[in-house]
């Protein structure tokens, strides 16, 4: 999908390389990836950031390739309760322009950048309630 409200040109560009295999760096099952996914998660952490903790600190660098399921799809099998990325974006921006409004009334821009970021944020949460 491109960009909603922008001039967005489609997503070509790079993509990751598809391993047919694990990793030889990689030294942990598909049974401990889990556990420490689950483990992460219950830590507190979001998808996005169990991503980069597993890549930066264990080297594993992209899990569906090695285990063959997102860790979204890990944590909805073990019923961990989780905030969806895109979601934590759009309300951590929308405050973001919230407080930037405050301080300058005058901004047209920034209100019209509000205006569309309240939308989206009321779309999203209408759709992961629907698909809950």
């Amino acid at each position: 999908m491109a960009t909603l409200y922008g001039r967005g040109r489609g997503k070509a560009g790079s993509h990751k390389p598809i391993f047919t295999e694990k990793p030889t760096w990689v030294v942990l099952n598909n049974k401990q990836i889990e556990e420490l996914i689950v483990k992460l998660a219950k830590e507190g952490n979001t998808s996005a950031k169990i991503g980069l903790i597993l890549r930066d600190s264990y080297g594993i660098n992209n899990i569906r390739g090695i285990i063959g399921k997102k860790i979204e799809k890990v944590l909805e099998e073990n019923k961990i309760e989780y905030e969806p990325h895109e979601l934590i974006a759009v309300e951590k921006k929308h405050k973001k322009l919230k407080k930037h409004f405050e301080s300058n009334k005058q901004d047209k821009v920034a209100k019209r950048g509000l205006q569309l970021t309240e939308v989206k944020l009321i779309r999203l949460k209408r759709y992961h309630k629907r698909n809950k």
